[in-house]
């Protein structure tokens, strides 16, 4: 927010400073901000936040203590309205350098791009590099394309701050700033500015918070406006793209290319359908979600159609049209006379009237009226068919060249989209299909105390049942609220698989898998709502519609997950319905739970032994196996760059078949910015290429190597998990230093999410989510989930042989040689770059009992320097992040900006605190908080 600045022309190619358009843009962006300060706020605020912010400059880029104190003057003495004021500005300059950093990523990728560098890693056109040196052939590729399944995930999770307003205008902001990099007239280059101001001055007017609880609906048509930003036209893009690098890479003969389209990348989503711990989700809620998804496309589709018959002027007097087409023309209700010579668009007209068709029968609103009826389509395919008949016509008929600037797009969208737009998950704790369960047996008189049984009785019912004709459901009996609502949505399920099509839901995930009934459970469940369907021959089972997923989360679950899967899989009836699904089966393994039980190093160690046993029980069953990895936004729940995370996978646990998941803030951070989202999903496609065809080395030393390491890691990982668990379980007072020391209470007020923070109403560590959980220690500036007890693990380690020389070589070795132990210190270094200790020390004097303040803070900052310690051991390196210099500076420029919000939350929370024991909550106060805890999410990017 600096003072009036020129802002000259800038250009791409400057090698003195790459970085300098990112700063000429920050300062642009701060100068704006500045401006609409003073209009909105006066000069005298204006004048304080420019004297903080040049404090708190000073102070962090400077290193100058005497700016410290001055600084911690300065914020103490600010009345209510001006900390607001001041909270607000640097929450919106968080916002501000994101999307110039964003920018400036773009603007760097097209200099190397213009500039004919070589491919970068994380791009499609490395990997397909890398396999042709690697000797992997064309139709292995093709073949991988074919038989992949790479699916983001979108989840609702409390961490998402971000209104639907700000993101429509931060996009704006975005485009503008995009836009400076052209070539402008000085009054062009006043106009742009101008209009960025406007859009400033949007964003300072809106309120960046909700005021009234975020619901199910508010996420479901959150997570939609990523698709209309980037997903209905980057997705289809993405997809030429990687087909032209293939082509290129891999030339194949015309008369051996396949028509065939495979769909490899598919998007996913939670919102609507994960019910787990989240009272608000239930069959409506999936309903109303595919309801949107539906209405979003075919609004998409019609748009397009419109657009598509403008273009696609092409008279039969100077080009013919297939039989095909004239039989699309033939049936459209367009009858004009001014249109008998052109079929293609009578052909568009007559589809766009389809379209509407479909789209009112979904209850959606069509804006432009189509010129007469026509009926709905069945389905998605019959669209696509249309769309393929005149892609073929042109083609055949001179007209390829008009085929790809929209068809070819929109063609593609239609085979990726469907009318369902995303798959919709189901999810559900494995407790309530048992409470469910012995309600049903007990009302049809089959077993009075289901519950109760021990396992091997469980599974002998449940086999039993899964083989007898009739239902335990009757219709004449009264069950429980929660009996008849999880049956609702199962049929739910099944009327909305009819109504969009197979694709719109077809998993349904269970969690806290614990044993092998809580599978077979779910299997009954879909038998007594129609989604299982028996076959009358005794040797075969009929159609299982939704694929049951256990989810692996807690450290004793990932411990039992290969042994629960073999014991599944040798079950005669479940390797029938596994074959039905094509040989494949899918296990969803839990990131934060198993974090928040055991720490960063054993969560991650758990989670790497459970893939590697899931492999090899996988492969003895002759099955393949895709993991669906429940990733966070934090380091401390599986989060960092996903390129990096998918490499790191233990050998045979890709193949060609991942689905992850992308949560809070996180999915504005990767998708909110087209090109950076088109990017983000080729990093995806880019690492399962690599993990999947890349030969590993199968030299007999390298798994001698590998053993080692892995044998290495595993007494690492004990001793951390002992560190971690004496800290959080096992030391008296922990739970109420947390609570004191970190926003968790007042994140839990906050309304950024339709899900309770806590699974029970307690103080529980062990009920808390591990979402509210990894954010509150990324709020205070800890960011402890994701580095505590590393140190300490090292440090004992190197004790205990007679050779610490040699101990510290191996550990080197093993950063060198080992993807999954270099991603993981590449991660904690990221997290150890983000940690203040000087910050969270403010945080911890709001722990009222000194004693247990001091006692549990020097015991976290005495684990921070040998952590800190052991990870310079290993890599050679004491600045943090020496090996990602961007990302250093990002962060060091960052935290200038985040100082202040941090200490301003501080003194905030101590005022609502207080007035919150007083009886008398100040709802100023507690907006101040949460504005506060936005500015600092934002800055942060990953603390979700």
């Amino acid at each position: 927010m600096a003072k009036q600045l020129k802002t000259p022309t800038r250009t791409l190619t400057s090698s003195a400073d790459k970085d300098a358009p990112l700063k000429e843009d920050i300062r642009l962006l701060g100068r704006l901000l500045g401006d609409v300060l003073r209009d909105q706020q006066g000069d005298a605020v204006f004048e304080i936040v420019e004297t903080i912010r040049q404090t708190a400059v000073r102070f962090r880029r400077e290193s100058d203590v005497q700016a410290g104190a001055e600084l911690n003057k300065l914020l103490k003495k600010l009345t209510r309205e001006q900390t607001i004021s001041v909270v607000r500005a640097f929450s919106y300059f968080s916002h501000l350098a994101n999307i110039a950093e964003d920018q400036h990523h773009n603007r760097r990728r097209r200099a190397h791009l213009l500039a004919g560098s070589q491919p970068q890693d994380g791009s499609v056109a490395c990997a397909l590099e890398k396999l042709h040196d690697a000797g992997v052939s064309g139709a292995t590729v093709r073949k991988f394309f074919k038989d992949a399944l790479i699916s983001p995930v979108l989840t609702a999770h409390p961490t998402e701050v971000q209104r639907k307003s700000i993101l429509d205008a931060e996009h704006d902001i975005a485009s503008l700033l995009a836009a400076r990099d052209l070539p402008m007239t000085a009054k062009e280059r006043a106009e742009n500015t101008e209009r960025i101001h406007s859009r400033v001055t949007t964003l300072w007017q809106t309120r960046l918070l909700r005021y009234t609880k975020l619901t199910v609906e508010d996420e479901i048509n959150n997570a939609l406006s990523y698709y209309r930003m980037t997903f209905l036209r980057e997705l289809p893009a993405l997809y030429e793209d990687i087909e032209s690098e293939i082509a290129e890479r891999f030339p194949q003969r015309a008369s051996s290319a396949s028509r065939e389209q495979p769909l490899y990348i598919q998007m996913g989503s939670w919102i609507g359908g994960d019910r787990d711990g989240n009272p608000n989700v239930n069959g409506d809620t999936m309903q109303l979600a595919l309801a949107r998804q539906s209405t979003t496309i075919l609004e998409f589709y019609l748009e397009e159609v419109h657009a598509l018959g403008a273009e696609l002027s092409i008279s039969t007097f100077l080009a013919g049209v297939s039989p095909e087409v004239q039989a699309l023309a033939d049936k459209s209700p367009d009858t004009s006379e001014h249109r008998t010579d052109e079929q293609y668009r009578r052909a568009l007209i007559g589809m766009y009237a389809r379209l509407a068709a479909t789209a009112r029968a979904q209850g959606a609103t069509v804006l432009r009226k189509e010129i007469g009826s026509a009926p709905a389509y069945e389905n998605a395919a019959e669209f696509s068919s249309d769309l393929q008949a005149l892609a073929d016509s042109l083609k055949a008929r001179h007209g390829a060249a008009l085929i790809k600037p929209r068809l070819a797009s929109l063609l593609r969208a239609a085979e990726i989209f469907g009318f369902h737009l995303a798959t919709l998950d189901m999810r559900q704790s494995s407790d309530v299909h048992e409470r469910v369960l012995s309600e049903l047996f007990k009302c049809a008189q089959v077993e009075s105390a289901y519950a109760a049984l021990p396992e091997e009785k469980k599974v002998a019912l449940l086999l039993a049942e899964l083989d007898h004709p009739r239902l335990l459901y009757s219709p004449y009996v009264d069950y429980s609220e929660e009996t008849n609502s999880e049956l609702s949505i199962l049929r739910a399920a099944s009327d909305i698989r009819k109504r969009y099509g197979a694709r719109a839901i077809r998993n349904y995930i269970i969690s806290h898998t614990e044993t092998v009934s809580d599978m077979l459970e779910v299997l009954l469940l879909q038998r007594e709502t129609g989604l299982l369907r028996l076959d009358t021959d005794k040797d075969s089972v009929g159609q299982l519609e939704l694929m049951v997923i256990p989810l692996f989360e807690t450290i004793p679950d990932l411990r039992l997950a290969a042994t629960i899967m073999e014991q599944v899989m040798a079950i005669p009836q479940v390797r029938k319905l596994i074959a039905k699904q094509g040989h494949l089966q899918e296990v969803m393994l839990g990131y934060s739970d198993s974090n928040k039980d055991g720490g960063f190093l054993t969560s991650n160690w758990e989670l790497y032994k459970a893939e590697t046993q899931l492999v090899e029980v996988f492969n003895n069953a002759g099955v393949k196996l895709r993991l669906f990895h429940g990733r966070g936004g934090t380091v401390g729940r599986g989060g960092g760059p996903s390129y990096e995370a998918i490499l790191a996978q233990p050998p045979g646990t890709v193949n060609g078949q991942i689905r992850l998941t992308e949560q809070g803030e996180i999915i504005a951070s990767k998708f909110s910015n087209p090109e950076i989202g088109r990017r983000n999903l080729a990093l995806l496609v880019a690492a399962t290429l690599e993990a999947s065809l890349i030969p590993a080395p199968s030299e007999t030393r390298h798994a001698k190597k590998l053993a080692e390491f892995e044998s290495v890691m595993g007494e690492l990982s004990e001793l951390a998990y002992k560190a971690y668990r004496n800290l959080v379980y096992e030391t008296p007072g922990f739970t109420d230093y947390f609570f004191a020391a970190t926003p968790i209470a007042e994140i839990a007020e906050l309304n950024i999410g339709s899900r309770p923070a806590s699974r029970k109403a307690t103080r529980r560590i062990e009920d808390l989510r591990a979402i509210p959980w990894g954010f509150s220690w990324g709020q205070c500036r800890l960011l402890l989930p994701g580095w505590y007890g590393f140190g300490s693990a090292i440090e004992l380690w190197l004790t205990q042989g007679d050779n610490k020389a040699k101990r510290v070589a191996t550990l080197r070795a093993m950063l060198k040689e080992w993807p999954f132990f270099a991603t993981l210190l590449s991660n904690m270094d990221m997290v150890l770059s983000k940690t203040d200790l000087a910050v969270a020390s403010r945080y911890a004097e709001l722990v009222s009992d000194k004693k247990l303040r001091n006692s549990i803070f020097k015991r976290i900052v005495n684990e921070h320097e040998r952590t800190s310690a052991s990870l310079t051991l290993i890599t050679g390196k004491k600045e943090r992040l020496a090996n990602n210099p961007l990302l250093a500076r990002s962060i060091k420029n960052r935290f200038a900006y985040l100082d202040p919000l941090n200490h301003l939350q501080v003194e905030l929370i101590k005022r609502h605190r207080a007035t919150m024991n007083g009886g008398d909550a100040d709802d100023r106060v507690r907006r101040g908080i949460h504005l506060s805890i936005n500015g600092i999410a934002a800055g942060l990017r990953n603390t979700g």
